[in-house]
């Protein structure tokens, strides 16, 4: 896969209309390629001077371990996310990464990052963006396990990640491969295992979404969002804003 055409690339063009000179600086940065095998941190909470990886293919979870010893996800990263940059960026990790699947994954350490920043600025103010998209998501995930029901909750989180895999060109807005269970998808909308089983199966008698053998099928992509209350605008827009 070429740079042009890697998820990163593609992401980070949805906000800059990428130059042949910023399109060799990602290349850079994805010279150290490592592969990780599913259930394995990559990334472990509380670790100093941790490298951060650029995702290239395979899902994974961010997750936090409390002090009682129990876990909650944060969210999930897919190809073309940053993994650990905050662990880089503040020296200590605050969080574990764990991946899903079997994952490829470009090492990058704090010297790339500031490297390219420096040579490139426009690409800065892209991972910049691309960050402030994440935190995005984390305030949309927060509002949604604090005031959506289940079904509303399930629904949002099922349309963003429609929304992100079709922005890194693996997936559009009527179906896309999801490798996560249901066991995950719980940890995660804060809800039991059985409470997103009966979720699931409502929303598939309701013709509105089906999630079965690892795909979403979105059936009424307008019906969806109007029981989520979506607002894609926090993920979405209109071509890239620097030219």
């Amino acid at each position: 896969m070429t740079p042009l055409q890697s998820p990163l690339a593609r992401k980070l063009g949805a906000f800059v209309a990428l130059s042949q000179e910023e399109i060799s600086a990602l290349e850079l940065l994805h010279g150290r390629r490592k592969v990780f095998p599913a259930g394995r941190d990559m990334v472990h909470q509380g670790q100093t001077n941790q490298s951060a990886y650029i995702l290239a293919s395979g899902w994974v979870c961010s997750y936090k371990i409390l002090s009682d010893g129990t876990r909650q996800i944060v969210d999930f990263q897919i190809p073309g996310d940053f993994l650990g940059l905050r662990s880089v960026l503040f020296r200590t990790a605050d969080h574990n990464v764990e991946p899903v699947t079997r994952v490829e994954a470009s090492e990058v350490l704090a010297n790339d990052l500031l490297e390219m920043f420096s040579r490139t600025p426009r690409l800065a103010t892209a991972v910049l963006w691309a960050a402030s998209r994440d935190e995005a998501m984390v305030v949309e995930h927060l509002v949604g396990i604090g005031r959506r029901d289940a079904k509303e909750r399930t629904a949002h989180f099922l349309l963003e990640l429609g929304a992100r895999l079709k922005l890194v060109g693996l997936g559009s807005t009527s179906a896309y491969d999801c490798p996560l269970s249901q066991n995950l998808l719980a940890d995660v909308l804060g809800l039991t295992a059985v409470h997103v089983n009966r979720v699931l199966r409502e929303l598939r008698e309701d013709s509105l979404v089906t999630f079965q053998h690892g795909q979403v099928r979105i059936h009424d992509l307008e019906g969806l969002m109007l029981l989520a209350d979506f607002d894609k605008t926090y993920l979405d827009h209109d071509g890239p804003l620097l030219k």
